[in-house]
C-alpha cells in the first residue's frame, strides 16, 4: 500500500523521562489507522511531535505528500509548516474560537491556503476579493459536508456539544489535509454522536480520499473505524494489527 507517514525510531524525552521510547508507526493512503493505549501511554505526545508542538528527540517523521515523488522528513517544522505540508489535527480539549460564527472558525482553517499578504488585505484589490469570496464558499461546503451548515452564523459556543466536535474537524478539513490526525474525537459524546461520527469519519477517508490516525479510548469506536490499530504503553509500541487480529506483534507490558 501507499504510505502517506512514515515514523521511525521516535523518542522524545521531557527532562529525564521517556514519554515515547523507539516508536514505529505508518499510515498508508485510503487508511483509518488507531493509536491505543492507556492514559499516560505517550498517545497525544506522538500526535505533538509529528505536527511540530514539540522537537522530537530523536527517529523520523517522514511525509509522502500528493505533489511529491519522494518521502520529505518534516522534524522541527513549526506546526504551521506542517499544517502547510498537508498534516491536520484536532485536539484532546476544544480549541474553537467561541465568540466567532461557525463560518469564522472554519474560515481560519483556509488561511495557511490563501496567498494575500498584509499588504493586499489592507488595500482590497481585486484578487484578494476574490480569494476572500472562495474561502467563503469553500467554507460553507465543508460546513454542509460536515452537516453543520444550518449554524453557519451561529456563535460556536452555542453549538451542542456533538457539533462543536465536528466543527474542530471542519476547521481541520479546510486546510486541504492528505492526513487528519483525531485526538480523542468521541470524548464526552453521547452513544446518538458517537455513531454520527463514526459515519463521519468513514466518509471523510471515503469520499475526500483523506487518511486518518486517531487516538481514541472507545473501543467500539476504534473496532468499527480502523484498519490497523497501533497499541503503545509507556510510550513503546507494544502491539499492531487488524481489528479482527491478524498479524499483531505483542510484548509483555514492562513495570
Amino acid at each position: 500500500m501507499e504510505p502517506v507517514l512514515k515514523v521511525q525510531n521516535l523518542g522524545m524525552n521531557f527532562g529525564g523521562l521517556r514519554a515515547l521510547d523507539d516508536l514505529d508507526l505508518d499510515v498508508c493512503k485510503d487508511e483509518i489507522v488507531a493509536l491505543i493505549g492507556p492514559n499516560g501511554a505517550g498517545k497525544t505526545t506522538f500526535f505533538n511531535c509529528i505536527t511540530g508542538i514539540y522537537p522530537p528527540t530523536d527517529g523520523d517523521v517522514f511525509i509522502f505528500a500528493r505533489d511529491r515523488d519522494m518521502p520529505e522528513r518534516i522534524n522541527g517544522l513549526k506546526p504551521n509548516k506542517v499544517t502547510e505540508k498537508g498534516l491536520a489535527r484536532t485536539f484532546q480539549n476544544i480549541r474553537l474560537f467561541p465568540s466567532m460564527t461557525v463560518l469564522e472558525n472554519v474560515m481560519i482553517g483556509r488561511h495557511c491556503r490563501m496567498h494575500a499578504g498584509v499588504l493586499g488585505a489592507v488595500l482590497k484589490g481585486r484578487s484578494t476579493v476574490m480569494e476572500e469570496k472562495k474561502a467563503v464558499e469553500d467554507s460553507y461546503t465543508i460546513l454542509e459536508k460536515m452537516g453543520l451548515a444550518q449554524f453557519v452564523d451561529e456563535f460556536a459556543k452555542n453549538l451542542p456539544y456533538g457539533a462543536q466536535r465536528r466543527l474542530e474537524i471542519a476547521r481541520a478539513m479546510a486546510t486541504e489535509p492528505f492526513l487528519l490526525l483525531l485526538d480523542e474525537p468521541a470524548a464526552g459524546m453521547n452513544p446518538n454522536e458517537t455513531q454520527e461520527l463514526d459515519e463521519l469519519i468513514k466518509q471523510i477517508r471515503d469520499k475526500e480520499g483523506i487518511s486518518i490516525l486517531l487516538i481514541e479510548h472507545d473501543m467500539k469506536l476504534v473496532m468499527s473505524l480502523s484498519d490497523r490499530i497501533f497499541v503503545v504503553d509507556y510510550g513503546k509500541k507494544i502491539a499492531q494489527g487488524t481489528p479482527e487480529g491478524k498479524k499483531s506483534r505483542r510484548a509483555p507490558r514492562k513495570r
